[in-house]
């Protein structure tokens, strides 16, 4: 069960791990948000049911689900959303009598309370980050239930190479210009405010110097707001939110990501996996996805100036940005393959439902 109604994050991965089990023989079924884009793109590998989600306090998605499940009683249950997934969802599994697999995908703090009432209606939680198992063991989450298998990238599209006749036509901007990324959703964690607060330094260093905004959120009008009342609007363009970013990121000289909370950072694998170095801070599971030195550069968490100065480090030395570039390719492959998450979310299935059972996950 997904109940988010963009294809990225969370939802994209869903996608993933179901066309992965696909190719391995599993039967699966999707409850999605009504309309979602990702009951269109899963029905290929699964049997799709369109639901209204109404959030968090939808008591009905109990009496949804279940009569999903009594229709075709799965082996498995996977809950992938907090968007009235996870607890609702939960409550659904455990009344049905079928094992409940949760996905936690943020690193966002919990009371011990809610964590001890929460988890219970969970046979296994599966951290998508070492740094989001970390916090929930710290909140009291039982080890044994807790396994990590890291979110995953698709790298060939995003390995395609830089056309930037494309990207000009695409997005209006000078493609000569050195260009800076931030792919993330307009909403406070994602630290947006601390890039443009390091505006100056960083034109000090590359007056050409341009940043696309991919994405969208509530912040979207007091970003605006920001980059006018501070004179960027000529460094500095809100881009929306995007599906074609596959042909757009290769042409990034940089992507920056000055988050103060994050799971792990699904666009910085994608970033990697199209050779674009990345500045990000070193928070939650940021550290997995972008290793200092090795696919990027880490700076302390809300600290401007050390913002300021990797990025206007980076956009000097092409050398180390084709070097970091290369080693996010390198690092994509070896650690974050769909193959990888899809074997690693399989095995907790088996786990659950024992390795000779026919495994038909209602993700």
């Amino acid at each position: 069960m997904e109940g988010g109604a963009e294809l990225y994050g969370g939802a994209q991965q869903v996608l993933y791990l179901l066309e992965g089990l696909a190719r391995k023989g599993v039967e699966s079924h999707l409850a999605c948000r009504r309309g979602s884009e990702l009951a269109r793109r899963a029905a290929p590998f699964a049997r799709v049911y369109e639901l209204k989600l109404g959030g968090d306090l939808d008591v009905g998605i109990v009496r949804r689900l279940r009569r999903l499940m009594a229709a075709a009683p799965p082996d498995v249950l996977h809950l992938h959303s907090r968007i009235g997934a996870d607890v609702m969802g939960g409550i659904a599994g455990r009344r049905a009598g079928v094992p409940v697999v949760h996905t936690r995908r943020v690193d966002n703090p919990e009371p011990r309370w809610l964590v001890a009432a929460k988890y219970r209606l969970h046979d296994r939680v599966v951290a998508i980050s070492e740094g989001i198992a970390r916090v929930l063991l710290a909140e009291g989450l039982p080890a044994a239930k807790l396994r990590v298998v890291r979110s995953a990238v698709d790298a060939a599209p995003f390995a395609r190479g830089c056309d930037r006749a494309a990207l000009a036509g695409a997005l209006g901007v000078d493609a000569g210009r050195p260009t800076l990324a931030v792919l993330a959703q307009l909403i406070a964690r994602k630290g947006h405010r601390y890039l443009l607060a390091a505006m100056p330094a960083i034109i000090a260093v590359e007056p050409r110097v341009q940043v696309l905004l991919f994405g969208k959120g509530p912040l979207v009008g007091a970003l605006q707001e920001q980059i006018d009342t501070d004179g960027l609007a000529s460094h500095v363009r809100l881009m929306g939110f995007r599906d074609d970013l596959p042909r757009l990121l290769p042409c990034m000289d940089l992507v920056v990501h000055p988050a103060i909370m994050e799971g792990l950072g699904v666009s910085l694998l994608q970033a990697s996996a199209a050779g674009v170095p990345v500045v990000a801070s070193a928070v939650g599971g940021i550290p997995e996805a972008v290793r200092d030195g090795v696919n990027g550069v880490l700076v302390p968490p809300t600290d401007v100036p050390a913002l300021a100065d990797a990025v206007g480090r980076l956009l000097s030395d092409a050398d180390a940005r084709r070097r970091l570039g290369a080693g996010g390719q390198q690092l994509v492959a070896q650690e974050f393959s769909v193959a990888q998450m899809v074997a690693g979310n399989l095995a907790v299935y088996r786990e659950l439902v024992g390795a000779s059972a026919r495994v038909t996950p209602r993700a």
